[in-house]
């Protein structure tokens, strides 16, 4: 019997950068949100099985963990990333601070239907995800964004941010001063109308409507503010919060917000959550999206959206990559 040639999608880093401007920036992001926002109005836990994500954490010269994120849609595929967090790659090795991919498999044979670097994809699923997430929690006509770490992540951010608001200014604060002054030109090819000034933190919570915090915070040296005035409807995505005792956002403002995770069993063990008892936690954002006539009122009070990452994300930015590939015919591997 002569067995069937299968033939699996490889997508390099390079191959991702090329389906993005072949597809447009605009178009992939507005497709994206789109695709995860339909992809969690129809989530069901019967045909669909995610784990918490575990992995190895190790304090050597090099620190840092490698973790693996599975989802299964039964009778289809098993999705898999494995994720990798060095807090060091910048500085010593010129490299993101977050490497990954991400793979399928056939669940009928356990055949690889394709696997692609995961770096921007993540990126671009993050910022969907924020934006989805902005889009059932924040003030409709919120305008003033604010970015607390302005690295990789915040570019997309900004961007997915744009396809859903009407966005005016963008307050930015970053440590790395060498980072604060590239942003501007990082995003120039979003060409949005709007002003961007560098601003202290207390600023930014103060004055925002939305602020997304994405920063490589220590583990135990959290938060990244206490004690400042907010506006009453002041929506955050926090982002940076991913590992046990990792926090960005200080307890009291969470004790006085509408904190919506996007995995709870995973929030509480290394998101924002894990500050919180289990009924100080609102409903995930599962529950908020499949039933947004219960949470109409949560635009107009601070809210927080406890952003841990969550693999229906990458199983939907995936199928996106590995579809437009075909379609612009890049790369495929055979055996």
């Amino acid at each position: 019997m002569f067995q069937k040639q299968q033939t699996s999608v490889v997508l390099s880093g390079n191959d991702v950068s090329q389906i993005v401007e072949k597809f447009g920036l605009n178009q992939l992001m507005d497709s994206l949100i789109n695709r995860l926002e339909s992809a969690i109005q129809n989530y069901d836990t019967s045909k669909i099985d995610i784990p918490i994500r575990s992995g190895f954490n190790y304090q050597t010269t090099n620190p840092g963990l490698v973790e693996w994120m599975p989802i299964h849609k039964k009778g289809e595929e098993v999705v898999i990333k494995v994720v990798g967090y060095h807090p060091q790659n910048p500085e010593k090795f010129n490299l993101p601070t977050i490497l990954s991919s991400i793979s399928s498999y056939d669940t009928t044979t356990g055949h690889l239907n394709g696997i692609a670097d995961g770096v921007l994809l993540t990126a671009l699923r993050t910022g969907a995800a924020s934006a989805v997430a902005s889009k059932y929690l924040a003030q409709p006509d919120s305008s003033v964004l604010g970015l607390i770490g302005c690295g990789a992540q915040s570019v997309t951010q900004l961007h997915a941010l744009s396809r859903i608001f009407d966005l005016k200014e963008v307050f930015i604060n970053d440590i790395h001063q060498e980072t604060i002054a590239t942003f501007k030109d990082r995003i120039a090819m979003l060409d949005l109308d709007i002003t961007i000034q560098e601003s202290s933190i207390e600023t930014i919570i103060e004055s925002s409507d939305i602020v997304c915090t994405q920063t490589s915070i220590d583990v135990d040296t959290g938060p990244l503010f206490k004690n400042i005035k907010t506006k009453r409807h002041l929506h955050i995505n926090a982002i940076g919060s991913d590992f046990p005792g990792k926090t960005e956002l200080p307890k009291k403002l969470l004790l006085n917000s509408f904190v919506c995770p996007d995995f709870l069993d995973q929030a509480k063990i290394e998101g924002e959550c894990q500050q919180l008892n289990e009924d100080q936690i609102a409903p995930d954002w599962v529950q908020v999206i499949q039933s947004p006539e219960e949470f109409t009122k949560v635009s107009s009070q601070r809210s927080v959206f406890d952003s841990t990452g969550w693999a229906l994300e990458d199983q939907v930015v995936l199928e996106l990559f590995l579809e437009k590939a075909k379609e612009f015919n890049r790369v495929t591997s055979s055996y």
